[in-house]
């Protein structure tokens, strides 16, 4: 089944369970020729690695495979690459993920090119999409950082793996949502549609609402009003022990329409 606005497909595969599927591209990034903007292979493979795997974690899903589709030959670029991704699996503690792999072996190329997808598994009263309710308050987790504002994977102003990790333990914390190219105010609607509501924003809120976050620079969620001050507060602080603690920003809220 489709859901409006998100990048995962979602299929029932039992009565119980439905099977999450995303995946990213990523070209002319890297140190090939003709590359547009040129950074190692090993950052490509850790951000393009993360885009895919935060789109499934973030629905409650628990991941179970992916594929790495590399349009480049195997050594060196393939290589480097390969490096990035297990970095970034590794991070995430999922470094025993079954993975398929494929390069190009027949022709030369000039550009780098990489498609990873990602498949997971999630019981049916545990997805977390359209869970958001009317009244619910929307944050921003990190920054929206795009190109050449991006060359460290562990920036301590974007969203890594654990992150969402750690979100997807708070009890008061609904839908999660990496933002991508559309920017955050984008995303934030299509939450809002999702739900039968409309986005308020907030007017103090100083981020670039309408900037590409390129690689999941930064999330959206949503959270009961009540818990509110309880964020202010601390509490997101507690939860993400191991990474320092993000720019957290309120968007807006959700009114019923």
């Amino acid at each position: 089944m489709g859901y409006l606005g998100r990048d995962v497909e979602v299929v029932s595969i039992n009565p119980e369970q439905y099977l999450v599927g995303s995946c990213d591209s990523c070209g002319a990034i890297g140190m090939k020729d003709l590359d547009a903007y040129k950074i190692s292979g090993i950052i490509t493979g850790r951000l393009t690695t993360r885009v895919t795997l935060m789109e499934v974690l973030s629905t409650g899903a628990a991941v179970k495979m992916m594929t790495v589709a590399i349009s480049n030959e195997p050594h060196p670029t393939a290589d480097r690459i390969l490096e990035g991704v297990k970095e970034e699996l590794d991070s995430a503690g999922l470094s025993e993920l079954p993975m398929a792999i494929s390069t190009e072996k027949n022709m030369i190329t000039q550009q780098t090119g990489l498609g990873i997808s990602v498949v997971g598994v999630v019981e049916k009263n545990q997805l977390r999409i359209g869970t958001a309710q009317p009244g619910d308050d929307i944050f921003c987790l990190g920054l929206p950082k795009v190109g050449p504002e991006i060359t460290n994977p562990d920036d301590p102003e974007i969203v890594q793996i654990n992150h969402i990790q750690s979100l997807l333990g708070i009890s008061e914390v609904f839908d999660i949502i990496p933002v991508g190219s559309r920017g955050i105010r984008r995303e934030a609607e299509l939450l809002a549609a999702g739900v039968n509501t409309r986005l308020h924003i907030e007017p103090t809120c100083s981020l670039d609402l309408d900037k590409s976050a390129g690689p999941s620079s930064c999330l959206i969620f949503s959270v009961r009003s009540s818990f509110q001050s309880e964020i202010s507060e601390g509490v997101l602080n507690q939860v993400l022990t191991k990474s320092p603690r993000l720019p957290l920003t309120k968007v807006g809220n959700l009114f019923k329409i």
